[in-house]
């Protein structure tokens, strides 16, 4: 069924055109959603805008709270239709869908938890003759409007990190999801409205001209862009933001994974192929490059390739599939170049390596690429694990930490002296320890650094971006 959606901005005309979004597994039409125009995303600031100035029209708590909480409830009422939706839309597996879905509505709920536990604090006074008589406190407040601008391969539960933070904050919030996934966005959208929150203080949209995009992002009333995507458009945007809009970044990387001799590998290599073929290796954080010892590394690159040959690579929305396709055919075309470069470059090809269908690849693992390859040096955001073997554990790391960009990495071992040292030289915001690259909770801090990033995500995190510490100085003769 192809279905028809509305423009979630109040009073929005569109610009006459529709993105048609298609399942990426077959390339089959599954909705129409109307483009935004110019005129559009200036009615979208203003109303957001003009919220933000009266505070009078600010949420209080209580209905942040009672919103949330019926958000997650009607989540989780419709959590099967959710989670087939985002397989359908965005080629997740049926099977990752559903965890991204629970993920989804303990964000939310998390959002509560933050609005319940996170306060303002007391700034001793009375310390010298200057701050006698007086107390000091701050109080948090919205930082203002926030725009959001996503990505496609977790297209329910990034826009959860994006916008319930905003929600809970008590910020106006607009979001322009990826065009290729926006239908969970706008499902999302459609649930906090039901869940009693006014149409204005949560808008949303596409745009098919990026002139528009930027105007959304850099106007003057934006007071802080969340950013979920490539880096090169994310810094770029950066650039051009209006004086005094705070941001933050999250980026991709090329995730390493550091294998000792006394690694458990029947316990931690599953792990790992999880960790690399997850998503079709659609995942910032996904496991790119291992390194091992070079006495263990053929038999690392042949257990890996026993996982992904037995992985099933088929339609997402099937609950046996466990690869599903890329998110369009030139990516397929990329990811088969990036590959065979590297062979005709001196990798060897362990398994994969072939164009299944114009959507789909199989999973890959490389030995032994050369340094200076492209899928050596860059995130291929596809179904390729790499492995290198190494003399010393300085070369491994050495080559861990010669990118520009840094993540989340991975030691593999027994030797906690071994994972302690490794995680302290390890250029990585985080560490995991027999775990793959890919692991996370929503509530833990998750951050790229150099060019993978720029700020903290994680529900609590964002929460605290979106707001501002406002201190309030009493003086009294009493104190």
């Amino acid at each position: 069924m192809n279905e028809n959606f509305k423009i979630m901005i109040p009073g929005a005309n569109g610009t006459g055109e529709n993105i048609t979004v298609v399942a990426p597994w077959d390339l089959s039409a599954i909705a129409e959603v109307p483009v935004a125009s110019a005129e559009d995303v200036d009615k979208a600031l203003n109303t957001a805008y003009k919220i933000f100035q009266k505070r009078d029209r600010w949420l209080p708590i209580p209905k942040r709270i009672e919103v949330l909480e019926k958000t997650a409830e009607l989540m989780q009422q419709q959590a099967e239709y959710l989670a087939l939706e985002a397989a359908r839309e965005g080629g997740k597996p049926l099977v990752d869908s559903r965890v991204e879905v629970a993920r989804a509505i303990d964000g939310v709920k998390n959002c509560v938890e933050v609005l319940r536990t996170e306060s303002g604090r007391e700034i001793p006074m009375g310390l010298n003759s200057s701050s006698l008589n007086r107390l000091a406190f701050t109080r948090k407040e919205p930082i203002g409007v926030v725009v959001s601008v996503s990505a496609f391969n977790h297209p329910l539960n990034l826009i959860v990190h994006q916008v319930g933070p905003a929600i809970a904050a008590g910020c106006p919030v607009i979001v322009k999801p990826a065009e290729d996934t926006p239908l969970s966005c706008f499902r999302f959208v459609q649930i906090l409205r039901d869940a009693g929150l006014p149409e204005e203080y949560c808008q949303a949209c596409v745009v098919s001209d990026h002139s528009v995009a930027e105007k959304l992002v850099t106007d003057e009333r934006v007071g802080f862009f969340s950013f979920i995507g490539s880096g090169k458009v994310g810094w770029m945007l950066r650039s051009k933001l209006a004086a005094g809009t705070r941001c933050a970044l999250e980026h991709g990387g090329v995730a390493p994974v550091i294998i000792d001799s006394t690694a458990d590998l029947d316990d931690t290599l599953p792990l790992i192929a999880k960790g690399g073929f997850y998503h079709a290796g659609q995942v910032c954080v996904s496991v790119q490059r291992v390194f091992a010892p070079r006495a263990m590394a053929n038999e690392v690159a042949e257990r890996l390739a026993g996982f992904a040959r037995e992985m099933k690579i088929g339609d997402p929305t099937l609950a046996s599939t466990e690869v599903g396709p890329l998110i369009r055919p030139r990516e397929v075309d990329r990811v088969k170049s990036w590959i065979d470069d590297a062979i005709e470059e001196g990798a060897t090809k362990v398994c994969g390596g072939n164009v299944l269908s114009n959507t789909s690849y199989e999973c890959t693992v490389l030995l032994e690429p050369a340094i200076h390859s492209q899928i050596s040096t860059e995130e291929i955001f596809g179904p390729a694990v790499c492995v290198y073997g190494y003399d010393h554990v300085d070369e491994a790391i050495a080559q861990a930490n010669s990118l520009p960009y840094a993540f989340q990495a991975s030691v593999l071992t027994q030797n906690l002296d071994f994972g302690l040292d490794c995680s302290r030289r390890l250029d990585a915001a985080t560490v995991m320890i027999n775990d793959h690259t890919a692991f996370r909770v929503d509530w833990m801090p998750f951050a790229g650094i150099r060019q993978s990033g720029l700020g903290v995500g994680g529900i609590p995190y964002t929460f605290d971006d979106m707001q501002i510490d406002k201190q309030i100085v009493i003086r009294s003769g009493k104190l």
